[in-house]
Parts: C-alpha cells; sequence; structure tokens
C-alpha cells in the first residue's frame, strides 16, 4: 500500500481497539483500520475510516453491545 504521507510502498494496515469518550458516554470501537508507514513512521486514519467512525459513534444504539470491561492502570 502507498503511504498517504511520504509517497512510499511501506504502508501497512493494521487493525486496533480505540476509545472515544469518557464515563457513560465511553465507546469502544474494536478492529478499527490504521494504516502505518514503515518508511516514514506515521500512522493515519483513511477518511473512509474516519467517516465510518463517525456513522458508528452516531447510531452507537444500533452497533454497540453493553460489555463489563475491565481496566488496569500502566505502572
Amino acid at each position: 500500500m502507498i503511504c498517504d504521507i511520504c509517497g512510499q510502498e511501506d504502508a501497512q494496515v493494521r487493525h486496533v481497539t480505540r476509545s472515544y469518550g469518557k464515563g457513560s458516554d465511553l465507546l469502544i470501537i474494536e478492529n478499527v483500520p490504521v494504516v502505518t508507514c514503515s518508511h516514514c513512521g506515521e500512522s493515519y486514519l483513511t477518511s473512509e475510516t474516519l467517516h465510518e467512525i463517525e456513522r458508528i459513534k452516531l447510531h452507537r444504539q444500533s452497533f454497540a453491545k453493553e460489555r463489563s470491561v475491565p481496566v488496569a492502570a500502566f505502572g
């Protein structure tokens, strides 16, 4: 894949978990595709991914499933 930042063919898509909001408004979205370039070191979300995240956030009642989530502090 070609990196949108540096134009090299070193970009790869990896999937991560992202959290949005906090407290009772917290929404965790799993399997978010993030483009990462090993040449320039940049990571970014495509416009399509950003639009899908906004759609999920807007319609969270339709997509989200309630889960109990344990939280640990680093260090």
